[in-house]
């Protein structure tokens, strides 16, 4: 098994890309991205710990690099990089990936996330095969770009949502 993966996840928002562009806007200044990426990474831990080692519990995300915000009249993008301190106590990179907004239509705008994910290393990170580490890399991405999308389509503290 290589030590890293490949992970790509995409899901439509019911909101026109305008829209969820200027939301982008909001969350890239905020601090909506790192909060969504360390609730995500630790419900992934916290899974690959039930699953390979009760030690990588002990894993946390240490910080969530986000470049500035780039914007075209088709695209806006986010480079992010997820550094994180394993149960030995060393830093790592979990995650370079690139978090995409793209018009899919007139009043819908694909948001994505692509990029390479690495496990904890040790224990918890050995002994799985690709196709596991693939779905939880997968599901913890998925459960960052689920927390974003609801912010773009339903930013907080708008009445109803």
């Amino acid at each position: 098994m290589t030590d890293h993966t490949a992970v790509g996840v995409r899901v439509a928002l019911n909101t026109g890309f305008h829209a969820a562009q200027a939301r982008l806007k909001i969350l890239a200044r905020g601090g909506t991205l790192p909060r969504a990426s360390e609730v995500a990474y630790g419900e992934g831990i916290a899974g690959l710990a039930e699953l390979a080692d009760p030690a990588a519990r002990q894993t946390r995300l240490a910080d969530v690099c986000l470049e500035d915000l780039t914007e075209t009249e088709d695209c806006a993008h986010i480079a992010l990089r997820w550094e994180a301190i394993a149960a030995d106590g060393k830093l790592f990179t979990a995650l370079l990936a690139d978090l995409m907004l793209i018009p899919a239509g007139d009043q819908i705008t694909a948001l994505s996330v692509t990029g390479t994910y690495w496990p904890p290393p040790g224990r918890a990170g050995t002994g799985l095969g690709q196709a596991i580490v693939r779905r939880y890399a997968t599901a913890v991405i998925g459960s960052f770009l689920d927390s974003v999308a609801r912010e773009l389509v339903h930013p907080a503290g708008i009445a109803g949502c």
